[in-house]
């Protein structure tokens, strides 16, 4: 055991003991919900859902902490959460509690003194209750409408005092009760960026129309042109690349500085853009969000990315340093 007397300290062997540890919880909560725990998770599930109020999230001490976490993701994702401080629930703050809210209560005991108020008053109130615990038998338990029950692991901690395995495990059920409920209402990513549009996240949900150049700052000239316009255009516009659209304005190709290096000789201002140009470049909505520009970039290794409409019309070119002033990357 790490810090027995006389034993070597090894950081390492303590990180990768309290992982494994902590993986074991989750593998037993995976198991439980492929089990007993199944039925009560969808029923909270379809519980929360159907709510007209919000979730109160309440719990004390680390399960406290780990319930704000819950209601901020639950917030951020389209279910209206508050969390509710059992202590200071006593002192008045009950009254932020409403008859068509839920209450998710956290306690790895479910015996917490301090949730005592507020189940009293769901109780009295007959407001929902869901209880996150380990003891189906504790207090919090037997109030419980919905009793979504943990399997009792190992804490991590060597003495088996310290909140770390219960806490992970509170954690990944608050997430997965997340998850599940942007699933069931089809909360999108552009309903995500209502809520977030701050940050690097806020950037990365923004659209690639928002960013894009376009307009006269569009490289752009018409195939049967000579590659000496073609220069002159990527020159003038900056990009290191030149579209080049057919008679009927779509997309026919793109010539790089890639394309350039591969058929460099003397004659190069003198041939067709049609005879360098590579077709079929990489291409993508306007109303693509930005964080997907950033990975179809990083996944296929080029710089830019061409900007067309349904019909195939370039409109717009995005690049890499477009992205970096945006702060997507």
């Amino acid at each position: 055991m790490p810090g027995a007397p006389g034993a070597p300290f090894n950081a390492l062997t303590s990180a990768l003991e309290t992982i494994e540890t902590e993986r074991q919880g989750l593998d037993q909560l995976a198991q439980a919900l492929r089990n007993g725990l199944g039925e009560p998770f969808r029923q909270a599930v379809a519980r929360i859902r159907e709510a007209s109020g919000r979730v109160i999230v309440t719990g004390m001490g680390k399960s406290g902490h780990v319930g704000r976490k819950i209601a901020a993701t639950l917030s951020s994702t389209g279910t209206p959460a508050y969390f509710v401080h059992p202590s200071e629930a006593s002192h008045g703050d009950l009254g932020q509690i409403q008859a068509d809210d839920i209450v998710l209560a956290l306690s790895w005991s479910g015996d917490t003194a301090e949730l005592g108020a507020i189940l009293t008053y769901a109780k009295r109130f007959s407001i929902a209750l869901v209880a996150i615990t380990a003891n189906a038998e504790s207090e919090l338990g037997r109030a419980a409408d919905i009793g979504l029950i943990l399997p009792k692991a190992s804490e991590a901690c060597p003495n088996g005092l310290a909140p770390t395995t219960s806490t992970t495990m509170q954690l990944v059920i608050g997430d997965a009760l997340a998850v599940a409920l942007i699933e069931a209402r089809g909360f999108s990513a552009q309903d995500f960026k209502v809520f977030h549009p701050g940050g690097r996240l806020g950037a990365q949900l923004r659209f690639v129309r928002d960013i894009m150049h376009g307009g006269e700052r569009l490289p752009l000239v018409r195939t049967g042109a000579r590659m000496a316009e073609a220069l002159v255009e990527m020159s003038a516009k900056g990009y290191g690349c030149v579209l080049v659209e057919n008679a009927d304005g779509r997309l026919a190709g793109i010539v790089t500085d890639g394309d350039l290096r591969r058929h460099m000789n003397n004659d190069l201002p003198a041939r067709l853009v049609d005879e360098v140009m590579t077709r079929s470049p990489k291409v993508i909505a306007p109303d693509t969000l930005a964080g997907e520009a950033v990975r179809i970039m990083e996944h296929t290794r080029i710089s830019a990315l061409v900007v067309a409409d349904a019909a195939g019309r370039p409109v717009g070119i995005v690049h890499i340093l477009h992205l970096l002033r945006a702060g997507t990357v």
